[in-house]
């Protein structure tokens, strides 16, 4: 799986060979507007990231691929595992997310491809997220208080010698105020919701496993199904005022 991601990057960022992390400072990601400090998005202006608040390093940013090149999902679908039998070896490793009778795994093959997925279990609005080069997977709460966030990747990755043994990890965003987010420390790193802690999902409503022991415990689950594409929406749900948010969830 490390090498379809170095595959995908390889294809995504020109010059980018095993190995090596294109340094995103050099490569004229970071953007001093006239205002602002900006943290390049895509190739649209407006999809650049607003870092004014941003206290991460600049010269441990990675990449810098664009906040849409991988298929967060938001509205994923799912099979049964009956159908989904002949997809995976016994060995292929899910993280599965059981709540209130429901249950839903998310292969770590697809995990790689998509970074995050937009779901909910239970009635309760979560994340599944994966990041290959830490090895990092998890089920992330979205909700916080009476506000429901939207995640995905932002095309960057950071390091830092004191976290996770200095190894890469990816940086995410939240749609609805477009604050970045590592999870390696488990909060926001800028942006309105700066500071603001990641929730994992309880420990007794999700595990990493694998394909073997998801078919022999939970043979009613929904598995989600591979090669799924997603549109990034035009319009989304903004949030002007998080200060509930921030006073609550604050690290």
């Amino acid at each position: 799986m490390r090498t379809l991601f170095i595959l995908l990057l390889l294809v995504q960022v020109p010059g980018c060979l095993q190995g090596q992390r294109p340094s995103a400072l050099n490569a004229g990601k970071f953007i001093q507007s006239e205002d602002y400090k900006l943290l390049y998005g895509g190739e649209d202006p407006s999809q650049h990231f607003n870092i004014d608040n941003l206290d991460l390093k600049p010269e441990q940013f990675h990449y810098g691929i664009g906040r849409e090149r991988f298929p967060a999902l938001i509205q994923p679908k799912f099979e049964s595992v009956t159908d989904a039998a002949g997809r995976w070896k016994p060995s292929d490793r899910f993280l599965v997310a059981k709540k209130d009778g429901e249950v839903k795994a998310y292969s770590v093959k697809d995990l790689t491809r998509h970074e995050v997925v937009n779901d909910s279990i239970g009635g309760e609005p979560i994340f599944a997220a994966y990041c290959i080069l830490a090895d990092l997977g998890a089920i992330y709460k979205r909700k916080y208080g009476d506000k429901l966030f939207t995640f995905a990747v932002s095309g960057y990755t950071y390091n830092d010698p004191q976290v996770w043994n200095g190894m890469d990890g990816f940086i995410l965003w939240d749609r609805e105020t477009e604050s970045l987010w590592w999870p390696l420390i488990d909060k926001a790193v800028s942006g309105p919701l700066k500071e603001v802690g990641l929730q994992k999902l309880e420990s007794a409503y999700w595990q990493d496993t694998t394909w073997e022991k998801v078919k022999a415990a939970y043979p009613e689950a929904m598995i989600l199904i591979p090669g799924q594409q997603m549109d990034p929406p035009g319009d989304w749900n903004s949030y002007k005022d998080v200060s509930d948010v921030v006073s609550r969830y604050r690290q």
